[in-house]
């Protein structure tokens, strides 16, 4: 015995694109205390830059008190910065990174 199917159309399911999640950008931020060396090592680790890239970073932090190191979804972004923040922690240093809403 045949089985009668429903209309295929009434089953297709309406595909709503859904608007992609705001965007944080992670930032360093100058202090008086912190080696270059170690901020470069940072940026190296934690947001996968080329010792130049990282270089060129790091001396906008230290020369303009901020420097950009990644824009991310939300999520990601902090752990970013609790991972960085831990790790200046327990290395003794008072390096501050932060995150603000992507304009």
């Amino acid at each position: 015995m045949a089985v009668q199917h429903q209309d295929e159309s009434l089953l297709e399911v309406e595909r709503v694109k859904a608007p992609p999640p705001p965007l944080y950008r992670v930032l360093l931020l100058n202090d008086d205390f912190t080696p270059m060396d170690f901020v470069v090592k940072v940026l190296e680790h934690f947001f996968h830059m080329g010792r130049e890239q990282a270089t060129v970073i790091m001396l906008k932090v230290h020369n303009e008190g901020a420097g950009l190191c990644g824009v991310f979804p939300r999520d990601i972004a902090e752990t970013k910065v609790n991972q960085v923040t831990d790790y200046a922690r327990s290395h003794q240093h008072p390096l501050q990174c932060v995150l603000e809403e992507d304009r």
